[in-house]
């Protein structure tokens, strides 16, 4: 990444990464990433807002030489999760001098992680200040906006918001700031980062948006993807995100091997569209699971389908609903469709495996070989139901 001057001595430093695809060896990256870290030089001390993957160590130390950075008093951290964490030792043997500034909880993260000894931190509690000359950042404790330990940085003078991971979108990009061309591209990133990050932690980052909202922001820069010059665009789309509010939508995550399952999930997709309801089919063997967990985001009804395998669910099925499980979406309904042979649990085991999800449990339609006409019927009563509850909530005609 270039560098780019963001604001008077306040530069980013980090490292676009194009070609990555796959993080945390589940999350497919189809945009690439980036790490964002940020220089601020006070008229006294220079501190980094985080730093970059330790794969990309290199491209940061040569930005911080290009910028004649001679002396680092802090390095901030504001998660200790490793593509922001991770070069913080590297840094510190090119800048001996620095120390290393976090909270109590990241600092214990930091030394298990990267064994960062005792004597390099300097720990700072919510609502804590340091003054740079000239430049005050002050600290805000957030935690589990992602991992329990996460804070923000904030640039009192230039009113910018350092959120870390919150906020942030996997998104490769030469446009440092988010513009009225791009904010379409961004709003998908930021949703899919949202869906499969942020998403199991809706409650609580209703609770610590709370604590920004009085803050006097300009520019809201994270760690991954573009920076704002228009906070709201991005705050908006996550107070809805965060929203108990849910709509109009069924999705329907499946797995057939013989034609039977698949017959159904098309006449029942057919069905829900009949009535008016936007409906997703993710065929579980070719999505990606980023593109299942977008469409959770909004969705009031899941329904899921599958063929029974050995007694119980097909394990592709399995891995999706656990994954639902995870991520905790607000979704209200959930039911169950699918076919069998000579029996199973099939049903059972998927209902167990969403027991982390406040949902209404709707009458599954589970078969015995090919569908036919009762089978059918069947299914139009479900969308029937499905239609009638989500009457209930408000959110069809």
């Amino acid at each position: 990444m270039a560098i780019v001057k963001i604001e008077t001595d306040v530069y980013s430093v980090g490292s676009i990464d194009w070609d990555r695809r796959l993080f945390d060896e589940l999350i497919p990256l189809p945009d690439g990433t980036s790490y964002n870290s940020y220089l601020i030089r006070g008229e006294e001390k220079t501190a980094l807002i985080d730093t970059v993957d330790p794969t990309k160590a290199d491209e940061l130390v040569e930005n911080l030489k290009k910028l004649k950075v001679n002396r680092l008093d802090y390095v901030v951290s504001n998660h200790a999760e490793q593509d922001h964490s991770g070069a913080i030792p590297e840094i510190l043997r090119v800048y001996p001098e620095a120390k290393v500034l976090t909270n109590k909880k990241c600092k214990a993260m930091l030394s298990d992680l990267l064994m960062i000894s005792e004597e390099k931190f300097v720990v700072v509690n919510d609502g804590d200040s340091i003054s740079l000359g000239g430049k005050t950042l002050s600290f805000l404790l957030a935690p589990w906006v992602h991992w329990p330990e996460t804070m923000f940085a904030y640039l009192k003078e230039e009113k910018i918001l350092f959120t870390c991971d919150f906020l942030g979108s996997h998104l490769a990009t030469s446009d440092i700031f988010v513009t009225g061309e791009t904010e379409a591209e961004v709003y998908r990133a930021a949703k899919r980062y949202y869906a499969e990050i942020m998403m199991p932690f809706r409650k609580t980052i209703q609770k610590n948006i709370e604590k920004i909202k009085d803050l006097n922001v300009e520019i809201i820069a994270p760690s991954h993807g573009p920076l704002y010059k228009n906070p709201e665009f991005i705050l908006d789309a996550y107070k809805d995100w965060i929203s108990d509010d849910v709509k109009n939508q069924v999705v329907v995550p499946y797995v057939s091997m013989h034609k039977s399952t698949r017959k159904m999930v098309d006449y029942f997709v057919n069905a829900l569209m009949n009535r008016g309801i936007s409906v997703e089919p993710f065929n579980l063997t070719r999505t990606d699971v980023g593109e299942l967990a977008m469409s959770l985001v909004d969705a009031a009804t899941i329904v899921v389908a599958s063929p029974t395998v050995l007694a119980g669910p097909h394990p592709s099925v399995v891995y999706a609903v656990y994954l639902v499980n995870a991520l905790r979406p607000k979704i209200k309904f959930a039911s169950v469709i699918g076919s069998y042979g000579w029996g199973g649990r099939m049903v059972d085991i998927i209902k167990e495996n969403l027991s982390n999800l406040k949902v209404e449990i709707i009458e599954p339609v589970v078969i015995k070989g090919y569908p036919g006409g009762e089978s059918f019927k069947s299914l139009d009563k479900l969308a029937d139901t499905i239609l009638e509850k989500h009457r209930e909530e408000g959110i069809a005609k």
